[in-house]
């Protein structure tokens, strides 16, 4: 396993379905699963696993569930560096 990933999803979120899809995602891809933060607004996680397997996670996590609009993804870093931001397409 690597060091978590934390991954930050903003946006209007239903946090029900928001922890049910990302435990399942999770489960489906055997990553590590630490849900930090659920509200309606904000989806914070730390994801651990192979790279490859974080990156789809994520990538899943940002089509959301059907009641869920993810706007943008954040990475935190344990770096000293700000977060890196990515906004998801809307369509």
């Amino acid at each position: 396993m690597t060091e978590p990933v934390l991954l930050e999803f903003t946006g209007t979120l239903t946090p029900a379905s928001m922890d049910a899809f990302a435990r399942h995602r999770a489960q489906r891809l055997d990553l590590g699963l630490e849900i930090l933060e659920s509200a309606p607004d904000r989806f914070l996680v730390a994801v651990s696993g192979p790279t490859e397997l974080t990156a789809a996670f994520e990538m899943a996590l940002s089509l959301g569930p059907a009641d869920s609009l993810i706007r943008a993804i954040r990475h935190h870093h344990d770096d000293g560096l700000p977060p890196t931001t990515r906004r998801s397409q809307e369509g």
